[in-house]
């Protein structure tokens, strides 16, 4: 009898990875400044948790960058 389900792995496409990445860094970027409207509006301990967020969201950016050059290398 067939395996009702195909459970083989999908082929590994990276063709498209440099532009995903790159999106990516872009929609951080938004989220960053969405984030800067925020702190605006707060105050104390929220505006701390959203530099908090900024900060983990740079380092992303950077990560997401040296990971755009690796691929471009390619």
């Amino acid at each position: 009898m067939a395996d009702k389900y195909n459970n083989k792995p999908k082929p590994d496409d990276r063709s498209d990875n440099v532009e995903k990445l790159q999106d990516m860094v872009q929609d951080t970027i938004q989220n960053i400044e969405e984030a800067h409207d925020t702190m605006q509006h707060s105050s104390g301990e929220e505006k701390e948790k959203i530099e908090a967020k900024n900060r983990r969201r740079e380092e992303a950016i950077e990560g997401m960058r040296r990971e755009i050059k690796d691929e471009a290398k390619k």
